[in-house]
């Protein structure tokens, strides 16, 4: 035989093997990924960010090193308040590596609580400019979340770090603002994320975390009840806070029932229920429900001989 029909005939042999191979090889690689056990192929636009020598080693199989590299980096430029960069390298970080939760976690938590703190306190910026930049840190730490969230549905703590975001007193302001998120909505966004939290095997708080939010969201009151009910049933969740929340929703389903007599099923003693339900009066900023609380606490402060001038009712 020729020696070029030979070579033509062992390239031909070649690509068709190669043809065979091509779609057993792709449809493996996919199994794997969905299986979580190979990592999804780098975005080229990666390589812009982490340039030609790390992209060549995140390749060649080293995307966790490189990714480790670009936290390490991040973390340099949160200490010296350069939030910009700390952002963008936060970015490529989560790029290399999107199905490492901490990484998610660690850069929206600068972004949210830390940059935010830091452009809300800058006496250097005008007062309408440090409640921009606050505004836009705290929402971009949120965008953060939401997206690793998007990436890894199934993390209990990416879920309840969202929950504990969204339901923070401290920045309702920066979601809603002008053109944002109603209150309501914040609260049942974040009631979603901690059940999502707790169906993923997230601890006994996610739970409870849920029923304190779902609590909040007028019309919900039904639905936060029969779930509260349900976490008084075990000793390890009734917590001062539980059924405190429980006796004001048992009182929005049945305002004419007696208030006393429903916080003495609940609470230990009058001194226990008077401290536990003062917590929901006395911290208006969380929101919460207080169906029923100033008549059972005038009733608790009388039979505790509490003076007038120390009501926590004046």
């Amino acid at each position: 035989m020729p020696p070029l029909r030979k070579s033509i005939i062992i390239l031909l042999a070649l690509l068709a093997a190669g043809a065979v191979r091509a779609p057993l090889e792709l449809a493996m690689a996919r199994d794997m990924r969905t299986a979580g056990l190979l990592p999804e192929p780098l975005r080229l636009d990666a390589r812009e960010k982490i340039g030609q020598t790390g992209f060549a080693v995140a390749l060649g199989g080293l995307r966790t090193l490189v990714a480790t590299f670009y936290n390490l980096r991040a973390y340099t430029a949160f200490t010296e308040d350069r939030w910009l960069d700390a952002e963008q390298s936060f970015e490529t970080t989560v790029a290399l590596a999107p199905s490492t939760t901490y990484y998610w976690v660690n850069g929206a938590w600068h972004l949210a609580y830390n940059a935010g703190h830091h452009f809300q306190n800058d006496n250097r910026l005008p007062p309408l400019r440090r409640q921009e930049l606050w505004r836009g840190t705290v929402n971009k730490g949120r965008s953060f979340l939401e997206r690793g969230v998007r990436n890894n549905p199934d993390s209990w703590s990416l879920n309840a770090e969202l929950g504990l975001l969204l339901s923070d007193a401290n920045k309702m302001a920066a979601f809603t603002g002008p053109g944002g998120t109603p209150p309501a909505d914040l609260y049942l966004a974040a009631a979603d994320a901690y059940e999502a939290a707790s169906r993923n095997g997230g601890p006994a708080y996610t739970k409870r975390n849920r029923f304190y939010i779902l609590a909040r969201v007028p019309g919900r009151e039904a639905e936060a009840l029969a779930l509260g009910e349900e976490l008084a049933e075990s000793r390890a969740h009734r917590t001062p806070t539980v059924l405190s929340l429980l006796f004001v929703l048992r009182m929005h389903a049945n305002p004419a029932q007696d208030g006393y007599a429903l916080c003495r099923t609940l609470f230990n003693d009058d001194q226990h229920a008077y401290r536990s339900l003062s917590y929901l009066w006395e911290d208006r900023r969380q929101n919460f429900p207080v169906t029923g609380l100033a008549r059972v606490l005038a009733i608790l402060e009388e039979r505790l001989a509490i003076p007038p001038e120390k009501s926590i009712l004046r």
